[in-house]
């Protein structure tokens, strides 16, 4: 009887060695796995840091833009105004020519 209850602990004690064996393999899987994903969130930060700070010049390039294309169009506005007033002037100056002939 003792003889196949030692038989029966060595079994337990060998399943336990097993399932720990099979554990260490599996850990070891594991950060090797969790050393890939450090690493690729790594690159993926970087990347995302990269790419905010292009983001950043490119509004800044914009802002610089939408300043530049308003100055433009504020000529513009004053030209066409100018125009306008150099127009009605040459109707009045035609106006009062023909009127006064």
């Amino acid at each position: 009887m003792s003889l196949e209850i030692l038989e029966q602990l060595e079994a337990k004690v060998q399943m336990a060695v097993d399932t720990i064996s099979l554990l260490q393999m599996e850990i070891e899987e594991l950060k090797e796995k969790n050393e890939t994903l450090g690493r690729e969130s790594d690159t993926v930060r970087e990347s995302r840091d990269a790419l905010e700070q292009e983001n950043a010049r490119l509004k800044a390039d914009q802002e610089a833009w939408q300043q530049r294309i308003a100055v433009c169009l504020a000529r513009l506005k004053k030209l066409n105004n100018k125009k306008q007033s150099l127009q009605a002037l040459f109707f009045y100056q035609r106006f009062t020519v023909t009127r006064y002939r």
